[in-house]
């Protein structure tokens, strides 16, 4: 049987959530989801339960997956060796061909399914039908590169997105692009994600993956940078504080920013429920990035949401 303790801390929750709540409803959130955590039945199903949450408190949730463990299983499975350089994996026809498969009929097809068990109403988008793509064919530094057909988003088509969240529904959204003659490209999830929230002017763009957050020290879980504004990140570059796989992920944030899109987090999605933690509760428990120049904005925004609770 609850103690009133325990039933005074669950209304303590509920009532530190209902400002954001209130605040957040009519507004798009998109999450990118992926990490190891997608490989974790329980795991993921506590992530579904968070985006089903989202959706039923009126916030209208787009997610744009990812799927390179499960690619590299069905390229195992075909005979084919997976090979990345710089990160990306180096994509000819015949991987092209699983990557699409596997993106859209299988990852995708389960997320649905399971946002459907939930209760949710999800509907899902091949990326070809939205991102609008030409060959990457040079490096961060501008240095030609050839990684066969791995696709720079140019464009997105936001029609479709705009409908579905009009009509009620989750867009769930692969990472598959098309090019002005039919094709097909392997795409990078979280510039995706980046590009769909620009193009949606996301309130929200949040960053699912098996990390924490932004660690001044990446053994020392306790050196999480709870607040960064996007000025401060050449900085953490120079330190090396920022660098590996967190590079493109906050380039993308940054280029989001830039575009409109209000906050970016990176929160760990091993944790129970860490999307709700971070977007309903004061402290949070992940990383945010903010546009120094919206700054000021954003304080005067949490004051209000601060003295809604008071």
């Amino acid at each position: 049987m609850a103690t009133t303790l325990d039933i005074n801390q669950k209304a303590e929750v509920l009532i530190e959530a209902l400002p954001y709540i209130q605040r957040f409803k009519g507004s798009v959130f998109v999450v990118k989801y992926g990490g190891s955590f997608v490989e974790d039945e329980e795991m993921r199903n506590k992530v579904i339960t968070d985006l089903v949450f989202l959706s039923a408190v009126g916030i209208n949730v787009v997610v744009v997956h990812g799927g390179g463990k499960a690619i590299s299983r069905a390229m195992d499975e075909a005979g084919l060796k997976a090979v990345f350089n710089k990160g990306l994996r180096v994509t000819d026809s015949a991987t092209m061909s699983i990557v699409e498969r596997t993106l859209n009929k299988v990852i995708n097809l389960d997320i649905c399914e399971t946002l459907q068990r939930q209760g949710g109403h999800p509907l899902g988008l091949p990326g070809q039908s939205l991102l609008v793509c030409d060959k990457l064919d040079r490096d961060e530094n501008g240095q030609p590169m050839d990684l066969g057909y791995v696709g720079r988003i140019l464009d997105v088509k936001t029609s479709q997105l705009r409908k579905a969240i009009a009509d009620g529904y989750m867009p769930i959204v692969s990472p598959v692009g098309r090019d002005e003659k039919g094709q097909f490209y392997n795409t990078n999830a979280d510039t995706a994600a980046a590009c769909v929230a620009s193009a949606l002017r996301a309130r929200r763009l949040v960053f699912m993956s098996d990390v924490p957050g932004l660690l001044r020290n990446p053994k020392d879980p306790s050196t999480l940078i709870s607040t960064l504004r996007a000025d401060e990140v050449p900085g953490l570059k120079a330190e090396g504080v920022i660098a590996a796989g967190m590079a493109p992920k906050v380039d993308s944030a940054l280029e989001a920013l830039q575009n409109g899109v209000h906050r970016v987090h990176f929160i760990d999605g091993r944790l129970p429920h860490s999307l709700l933690l971070e977007i309903f509760t004061d402290k949070g428990i992940g990383t945010e990035i903010v546009h120094p120049g919206r700054a000021e904005f954003y304080k005067a925004e949490e004051k209000q949401i601060h003295a809604a609770r008071s």
